[in-house]
């Protein structure tokens, strides 16, 4: 799942650990300010209006270190923000994206929960306590928080939950619903990336191996192909009977990701 976490003048691009076939698309929180431009306080500016920008500030800071590696400094100032304001459910998402890279799954996932308990009704936070449930064995519960998420009123990315909830029901066996969610998704975004590998897996579990090799095919040139989407498309060719094409693709995949060829071949290093 494909994780954008904004500033004005910067991209940070996150992962979440594993979640459905790979995990769902985590959203960390959309900032604005920078660390270079910063908007001046008034003397007309009421206490809270100064404490929000100040919030604000400091989490942009959080996001620029978060960016350039630095997880000790993104983190220190993720907790100048909290004492400013603990009821931050900006705050407490940028701590899980941190916990994630870091490798605490657990503790990432307390922090995404306790976001989620503090914006009940913002759905990009619902929808990444879900995307977290999906990838650590709670896909049944999962679905609850990406149907709250939908549900959520203004909610603008439900192309994000759709694709999560869809590969979520098909990890746990529901089929009906995963083609149902994932062809919403792709209805609104035909380019999801996360929708597209999973619609291939969906179709490829089902016997439809030419569908699968065109849903496979496009999750391809959505974006950059992972060892899942390499591999996924191998089987599907061998399926078809096309041994050259899966020849193609297994050598990608030991080209791009040796260590995930190694593991699937059963072999180890040398």
């Amino acid at each position: 799942m494909r994780p954008d976490f904004r500033l004005p003048l910067l991209l940070v691009a996150t992962l979440l650990a594993a979640a459905c076939s790979k995990p769902g698309t985590i959203k960390p929180p959309k900032i604005k300010g920078s660390e270079e431009v910063a908007r001046p306080y008034k003397a007309v500016d009421s206490e809270a209006t100064k404490q929000r920008v100040m919030v604000r500030d400091t989490l942009a800071l959080a996001g620029q270190r978060f960016a350039s590696g630095d997880i000790d400094a993104a983190e220190a100032h993720v907790r100048k923000a909290l004492k400013l304001d603990p009821a931050s459910a900006d705050a407490w998402t940028m701590l899980g994206v941190i916990e994630t890279r870091r490798g605490r799954t657990t503790l990432a996932g307390e922090h995404y929960r306790h976001a989620a308990e503090l914006a009940p009704q913002r759905g990009e936070v619902l929808n990444n306590y879900g995307a977290w449930l999906c990838g650590n064995g709670y896909p049944a519960e999962a679905l609850v928080w990406f149907d709250r998420a939908l549900a959520a009123p203004g909610y603008g990315s439900p192309a994000s939950a759709l694709a999560n909830a869809g590969g979520c029901a098909l990890k746990s066996g529901q089929t009906e619903r995963a083609e149902r969610d994932l062809r919403r998704a792709l209805e609104m975004e035909p380019a999801n990336a996360y929708a597209l590998a999973s619609m291939a897996e969906y179709q490829y579990a089902q016997g439809r191996f030419f569908e699968a090799r065109a849903f496979a095919e496009r999750r391809l040139a959505a974006a950059p192909a992972d060892a899942s989407v390499l591999q996924l498309a191998a089987r599907i060719e061998e399926r078809l009977g096309d041994r050259a094409a899966a020849s193609r693709y297994q050598q990608r995949l030991r080209a791009e990701f040796p260590q995930a060829a190694l593991s699937s071949t059963g072999e180890g290093p040398q």
